[in-house]
Protein backbone atom coordinates (compact mmCIF):
# COMPACT_ATOMS: atom_id res chain seq x y z
CA UNK A 1 0.00 0.00 0.00
CA UNK A 2 1.32 3.43 -0.95
CA UNK A 3 1.41 6.24 1.57
CA UNK A 4 2.15 9.90 1.00
CA UNK A 5 4.08 11.74 3.69
CA UNK A 6 4.52 15.50 3.58
CA UNK A 7 7.22 17.46 5.34
CA UNK A 8 8.81 20.88 5.26
CA UNK A 9 6.07 23.06 6.66
CA UNK A 10 6.70 25.66 9.32
CA UNK A 11 6.57 29.29 10.30
CA UNK A 12 8.12 31.87 8.01
CA UNK A 13 7.94 35.63 7.62
CA UNK A 14 6.25 37.18 4.64
CA UNK A 15 8.62 37.28 1.70
CA UNK A 16 10.40 34.14 2.84
CA UNK A 17 10.61 30.68 1.31
CA UNK A 18 9.80 27.10 2.21
CA UNK A 19 10.14 23.82 0.36
CA UNK A 20 7.58 21.13 0.96
CA UNK A 21 8.30 17.49 0.22
CA UNK A 22 5.91 14.64 -0.44
CA UNK A 23 7.43 11.19 -0.31
CA UNK A 24 5.60 8.13 -1.56
CA UNK A 25 6.39 5.09 0.55
CA UNK A 26 5.39 1.49 0.25
CA UNK A 27 4.72 -0.08 -3.09
CA UNK A 28 5.87 1.76 -6.19
CA UNK A 29 3.16 4.16 -7.18
CA UNK A 30 2.28 4.32 -10.85
CA UNK A 31 -0.11 7.13 -11.48
CA UNK A 32 -1.07 9.96 -13.77
CA UNK A 33 -0.46 13.06 -11.70
CA UNK A 34 0.52 14.48 -8.35
CA UNK A 35 -0.76 17.69 -6.94
CA UNK A 36 -0.58 20.07 -4.03
CA UNK A 37 -3.66 21.51 -2.41
CA UNK A 38 -4.15 23.71 0.62
CA UNK A 39 -6.86 24.43 3.11
CA UNK A 40 -7.08 27.46 5.35
CA UNK A 41 -9.35 27.54 8.42
CA UNK A 42 -12.96 27.95 7.42
CA UNK A 43 -12.22 27.59 3.74
CA UNK A 44 -12.53 24.81 1.21
CA UNK A 45 -9.54 22.87 0.01
CA UNK A 46 -8.08 24.62 -3.00
CA UNK A 47 -5.74 23.67 -5.79
CA UNK A 48 -2.17 24.96 -5.66
CA UNK A 49 -0.07 23.09 -8.22
CA UNK A 50 0.14 19.80 -10.08
CA UNK A 51 2.45 17.77 -12.25
CA UNK A 52 0.72 15.64 -14.86
CA UNK A 53 3.06 12.80 -15.69
CA UNK A 54 1.30 11.76 -18.88
CA UNK A 55 2.22 14.93 -20.73
CA UNK A 56 4.96 16.33 -18.51
CA UNK A 57 3.07 19.56 -17.93
CA UNK A 58 2.82 21.50 -14.70
CA UNK A 59 -0.14 23.55 -13.59
CA UNK A 60 -0.51 26.34 -11.06
CA UNK A 61 -3.26 28.30 -9.42
CA UNK A 62 -3.20 31.94 -10.47
CA UNK A 63 -2.57 32.96 -6.89
CA UNK A 64 0.78 31.16 -6.75
CA UNK A 65 1.94 31.39 -10.36
CA UNK A 66 5.45 32.81 -10.54
CA UNK A 67 6.09 32.18 -6.85
CA UNK A 68 5.66 28.41 -6.41
CA UNK A 69 7.31 25.61 -8.36
CA UNK A 70 6.37 21.94 -8.38
CA UNK A 71 9.04 19.39 -9.21
CA UNK A 72 9.75 15.71 -8.68
CA UNK A 73 12.60 13.31 -8.13
CA UNK A 74 11.57 9.96 -9.57
CA UNK A 75 14.52 8.16 -8.00
CA UNK A 76 13.34 9.25 -4.56
CA UNK A 77 9.61 8.93 -5.28
CA UNK A 78 9.28 12.48 -4.02
CA UNK A 79 7.44 15.56 -5.20
CA UNK A 80 8.44 19.02 -4.04
CA UNK A 81 6.74 22.38 -3.79
CA UNK A 82 9.16 25.27 -3.66
CA UNK A 83 7.38 28.30 -2.28
CA UNK A 84 9.00 31.71 -2.64
CA UNK A 85 7.82 35.24 -1.86
CA UNK A 86 5.36 33.83 0.63
CA UNK A 87 2.39 35.94 1.64
CA UNK A 88 0.25 35.90 4.76
CA UNK A 89 -2.62 34.58 2.64
CA UNK A 90 -0.57 31.48 1.81
CA UNK A 91 -1.09 30.31 5.39
CA UNK A 92 -2.84 26.93 5.31
CA UNK A 93 -2.42 23.21 5.74
CA UNK A 94 -0.81 21.90 2.58
CA UNK A 95 -1.64 18.45 1.25
CA UNK A 96 -0.09 16.42 -1.49
CA UNK A 97 -2.24 14.08 -3.52
CA UNK A 98 -1.78 11.44 -6.16
CA UNK A 99 -4.06 10.32 -8.95
CA UNK A 100 -3.96 6.88 -10.49
CA UNK A 101 -5.90 7.60 -13.63
CA UNK A 102 -7.08 10.52 -15.72
CA UNK A 103 -7.90 13.47 -13.51
CA UNK A 104 -9.18 17.02 -13.71
CA UNK A 105 -6.00 18.50 -12.41
CA UNK A 106 -7.44 21.13 -10.08
CA UNK A 107 -10.30 19.13 -8.58
CA UNK A 108 -9.56 17.40 -5.26
CA UNK A 109 -12.17 14.69 -5.77
CA UNK A 110 -10.24 13.21 -8.66
CA UNK A 111 -7.21 12.28 -6.58
CA UNK A 112 -6.95 8.84 -5.01
CA UNK A 113 -4.28 9.21 -2.33
CA UNK A 114 -3.69 12.01 0.14
CA UNK A 115 -1.01 12.85 2.64
CA UNK A 116 -1.69 13.91 6.19
CA UNK A 117 -0.92 17.56 5.54
CA UNK A 118 1.74 19.97 6.75
CA UNK A 119 1.10 23.37 8.28
CA UNK A 120 2.51 26.47 6.62
CA UNK A 121 2.19 29.71 8.56
CA UNK A 122 3.31 33.01 7.09
CA UNK A 123 3.61 35.92 9.51
CA UNK A 124 3.50 39.60 8.61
Amino acid sequence: QVQLVESGGGLVQAGGSLRLSCAASGRTFIGSAMGWFRQAPGKEREFVAADRWSDGRTYYADSVKGRFTISRDNAKNTVYLQMNSLKVEDTAVYYCAAARGPVVINVPAGYDLWGQGTQVTVSS
